[in-house]
């Protein structure tokens, strides 16, 4: 059994790059693998390992300046989630392309799971899903918006062309683990919007605290690991994951006739040509060829909520 930790954390890292070495070593020498993005801003990732080194890892974070007290959430997988270990430095944590935005000074109002039920039901509280629409396609909240982006870049031209739809409004917001609603509540509230809130935690804490019976969740939520999907009490779902569009597919979807593993399935088989189509077919070759001299692969690693 593995140790799952999904963290992050917005501070000031004045020189990022001399942060990544040591953390890379730490988590090499305990065997924790996954992706962990460092930038000026602050840090975000998922790592997979054995919980004594996932306790070391977050003792060690715990230490960095300006880190003290950072929040994380732990879940386990049977299978280790992440084939590698990869600390990247990047312009920003979470890509927003807002270089304004800073969660440092000011964010929406943070509500407990407990208490979100309520909010979002409210007959004039708007509730938006801030993530990617693969993500929302296997689960949302009831009644949520879904803005459609395919990436979390998107999501300030989609409010510049649909804000009017939210006149008078609170605006609710969520997303996998927090980090998106940190800016996005953010943002909004440099737009003019007077009530703005967001789940804290995200989906993950509100499904680990908020049982089945009481939910106001419907389907799976999408999670960067190999897991792909988790449910209530953060168990593992059912879906897998296309490995050449890197979409959630359920098992049943592998018997479509527009599924071939690794080249296409029905999500994606019109979004390539026929040359990638070889290409991903020649890369299915070189992993199984792998697999046959007994070296264990997972065909993505996941990197940030984009």
């Amino acid at each position: 059994m593995f140790t799952v930790c999904a963290l992050y954390h917005f501070t000031r890292f004045a020189d990022p790059a001399a942060v990544r070495g040591p953390l890379l070593e730490l988590c090499r020498e305990h065997q924790i693998t996954g992706t962990l993005l460092l930038a000026s801003e602050g840090i975000n990732g998922t790592v997979a390992g054995p919980r004594a080194g996932i306790e070391a890892l977050i003792a060690h974070i715990d230490a960095l300046p300006g880190c003290r007290g950072f929040v994380y959430k732990l879940s386990t997988a049977e299978q280790r989630p992440f084939a590698r270990m990869k600390v990247r430095l990047k312009k920003e944590i979470v890509t927003m392309g807002q270089p304004d935005v800073d969660p440092r000074a000011s964010v929406g109002h943070y509500v407990a799971p407990g208490d979100w039920n309520a909010l979002i039901r409210s007959p004039d509280v708007a509730v938006i899903d801030t993530r990617n629409d693969y993500e929302v396609a296997i689960g949302t909240f009831e009644g949520a918006v879904d803005p459609q982006t395919a990436t979390f870049r998107e999501f300030p031209a989609w409010w510049e062309a649909n804000k009017d739809r939210f006149h008078n409004k609170r605006i609710a917001m969520f997303c996998t683990g927090g980090i998106r609603c940190e800016k996005s509540t953010n943002w909004l509230l440099a737009q003019g919007v007077d009530e703005v809130y967001h789940l804290q935690g995200g989906i993950l804490k509100y499904l680990e605290e908020v049982p089945a019976e009481d939910s106001a969740w419907q389907g799976e939520c999408f999670v960067f690991d190999g897991r792909v999907s988790v449910g209530h009490g953060l168990t593992e779902g059912p879906h897998l994951l296309c490995h050449a569009c890197r979409r959630p597919i359920l098992p049943d979807d592998r018997s479509r006739p527009e599924y071939e593993h690794g080249v296409s399935c029905h999500l994606c088989v019109g979004e390539t040509t026929d040359e990638d189509k070889a290409r991903f077919r020649e890369r299915q070759k070189q992993i199984a060829l792998a697999e046959a001299r007994g070296e264990r692969h997972l065909h993505a690693d996941y990197a940030d909520e984009t």
